[in-house]
């Protein structure tokens, strides 16, 4: 039975397999070293994407800045007072999870930015925040501030109206968890259970 030549294309490929093989075998640590440094500096860029300055107003009505926020690790999130469920259900979580720390839920902050400036006053926030049983800083600012806080953590919210004047917001329903020089070390979602979101504080409050 005669033999079948490969045509130049096959034996073309064939060659460029073999190559790439040795390539392969020659170069394995190198090539792990480098996409260990490409994991590292996705990760680095993940954790820098989340966060930055911005300004806004405290429950008193008193000009506050981000920078207050330095020298202790804390816990952010963006919602409203009118919001019907995710924000109550996250904010008594929150308060839950720092009572379960014992001393150690003193070692972080809970913040609450509204995403609703035109209606969550300083006075509003204050009356708001005061459901939850524990110290919770509330901000809110101009339309403006909002805008600017929310870009630096990446955050989504819409307004949806649900008749004449009314409306309700749409927004993301994460927690960030920031260390003591406001980078990104963690997140907790909506729907994660008490374990982990209880892991997770624990080591934000164990960050030096």
């Amino acid at each position: 039975m005669a033999s079948i030549e490969p045509s130049p294309r096959r034996a073309s490929l064939r060659r460029g397999l073999w190559i790439a093989v040795a390539l392969a075998g020659v170069g394995a640590l190198g090539t792990f070293g480098w996409v260990s440094w490409q994991q590292s500096a996705a990760a680095e860029r993940y954790a820098s994407a989340f966060g930055g300055p911005f300004t806004s107003t405290d429950t008193r009505g008193k000009p506050f800045s981000s920078k207050q926020l330095n020298g202790k690790p804390y816990a952010i999130f963006f919602g409203f007072t009118r919001c019907p469920d995710v924000c109550p259900t996250t904010l008594s979580r929150m308060a839950a999870l720092r009572q379960q720390l014992g001393a150690d839920g003193d070692r972080f902050n809970i913040v609450f930015v509204t995403v609703d400036p035109a209606r969550d006053t300083p006075a509003e926030m204050a009356t708001y925040l005061t459901l939850f049983g524990t110290p919770i800083i509330g901000v809110s600012g101009t339309t403006e501030q909002t805008a600017q806080a929310v870009k630096a953590w990446h955050v989504f919210y819409e307004k949806v109206p649900t008749g004449p004047g009314n409306y309700t917001i749409d927004h993301t329903a994460t927690v960030f968890l920031m260390d003591r020089n406001g980078g990104f070390v963690s997140s907790i979602a909506h729907d994660e259970g008490k374990a982990s979101a209880l892991a997770k504080l624990k080591r934000l409050i164990a960050e030096r």
